[in-house]
Parts: C-alpha cells; sequence; structure tokens
C-alpha cells in the first residue's frame, strides 16, 4: 500500500529537504541516491559532477555558469576545451573532466551499437550519431561500415573541416570498406550551423559513393546528417 509517496526512491523527495541532513550537498547526495539521478534537473546534477573537483559553493556556481554559457548538457559536454579553459572558473581539471564524462558516453554508445544490427532501431542509431557528433563546431564526415548482419564493424572519423564544409573523398572511403571488408556502409555527417538540410554537394557526392560502391558490392544504407538534436535521412528523403 502507498503511504503518499514518501517510500524510499520517490520523486516527492526531490521536492521537499529532507531533515537529519547537515548541509545542502548531503541533501543533494541523499537525494540522487533514495529518488534517483532522473529525479535531479540538470543543474543538480552538474553539481554533483563537479563536487569532487571544487568545494561546494564553488561547484554550484561553476554548474550554473557552465549552464549559462552553453545553454544545455549536450552543449556543454560536447563544447570544445579552448572554450572549457578561457571560461571564469574552468581550466584543465574542468576541461578533462568534462572530455571524460563526454567520452564515456561515446563509448558506451558505441558498445551497444556494435552488440546488435544498428538498423534495428533507428532512434537508437540516431541518439548515436547524435551523441558522438550533433554539436561540433566543426563539420564532420564519418562512416559506420557494417557486416552482413548490419552489425557495426567500424566507426571511423574519415575527414574533418570547417564550420561549412568537409572534404570527401569516395575511393578512401570504399578502400577503407574493403580492408574491413564491410557489406555496408551509413554515411554520417554534421551541420554546425543547425539545420541539418543536405545542400546539393551532400547529394552529388552520396550519389558518386552510390556508383562506386555498387561495383564492388558494398550498399549505401543510409546518409545521415545531424544538426543539435535534429537529424535528417538521405533514404528518409528518397535521396537514396
Amino acid at each position: 500500500m502507498s503511504n503518499g509517496g514518501n517510500e524510499p526512491g520517490s520523486n516527492s523527495l526531490a521536492l521537499q529537504p529532507v531533515t537529519g541532513l547537515s548541509n545542502a550537498k548531503e541533501q543533494l547526495r541523499f537525494r540522487c541516491r533514495e529518488a534517483g539521478p532522473g529525479a535531479l534537473n540538470d543543474l543538480e546534477i552538474l553539481t554533483l559532477l563537479l563536487v569532487p573537483l571544487y568545494r561546494w559553493d564553488h561547484a554550484q556556481t561553476t554548474a550554473r555558469r557552465l549552464l549559462s554559457e552553453f545553454q544545455s548538457l549536450p552543449e556543454l559536454l560536447n563544447a570544445p576545451r579552448h572554450r572549457l579553459m578561457e571560461l571564469p572558473g574552468g581550466g584543465p581539471v574542468l576541461a578533462d573532466t568534462v572530455s571524460a564524462i563526454q567520452q564515456c558516453i561515446v563509448r558506451s554508445a558505441r558498445a551497444d551499437s556494435s552488440e546488435r544490427r544498428i538498423l534495428d532501431s533507428w532512434s537508437e542509431l540516431i541518439d548515436y550519431v547524435q551523441v558522438t557528433m550533433g554539436y561540433l563546431e566543426i563539420e564532420q564526415f564519418r562512416c559506420l561500415f557494417l557486416n552482413k548482419k548490419n552489425s557495426l564493424i567500424a566507426d571511423e572519423v574519415m575527414q574533418e573541416g570547417t564550420v561549412d564544409h568537409t572534404p570527401v573523398y569516395p575511393r578512401e572511403v570504399m578502400r577503407r570498406a574493403l580492408i574491413l571488408q564491410a557489406s555496408a556502409v551509413i554515411l554520417v555527417h554534421n551541420h554546425p550551423s543547425g539545420d541539418p538540410s543536405p545542400s546539393r554537394p551532400d547529394i552529388q557526392m552520396t550519389r558518386q559513393l552510390i556508383d562506386i560502391a555498387k561495383p564492388l558490392n558494398i550498399e549505401i544504407h543510409d546518409h545521415i546528417i545531424v544538426a543539435r538534436g535534429m537529424a535528417v535521412s538521405f533514404k528518409g528523403l528518397n535521396l537514396i
């Protein structure tokens, strides 16, 4: 029988102070343990992560400043190192910590993708490419190389460019596919501008890759463009 939401683990713990705890830091840690980290807002989660680096009041101030500067956790976790170094209250320790957290997320997502057919879940595929490159400040072109079962063999960055252009060399993509003995490839690149709409060069490059891959019995499953929480699929747009 419910007692009104006061059981250990209830989200009600996130809405009220807990008596008997000496300070705000212990209150926050208690709520994280009992109600779960999902009950904490972005500021509280970030503060909790920064507590080992700073004293409590500095952790709160730095967390608030970071969210104000970057507007969201995804933007923060993908922030360039130089911006974290230059930010008041930032520095190498903060930059290293943010980079390590982001890399943990990427590796976890990559491990999940490697263990199952990557095409089985469109939402998981999009989540993966968003985590790895959706918030980058320069264009990046990468390939997801798949085996006959459509499981991920390798995820490789093929080229990096400027804020609005990345040179792509189709023959190099096919060379890597042959070396990896891939049966299919998913092309992915990002648009730092925030607009994931494919450009004419994007479409031309994709068609060129398809033409080169076909005689090699390598299928181009899709070309996905990601941009800050948005994504478009060439297959979904009937461009493949």
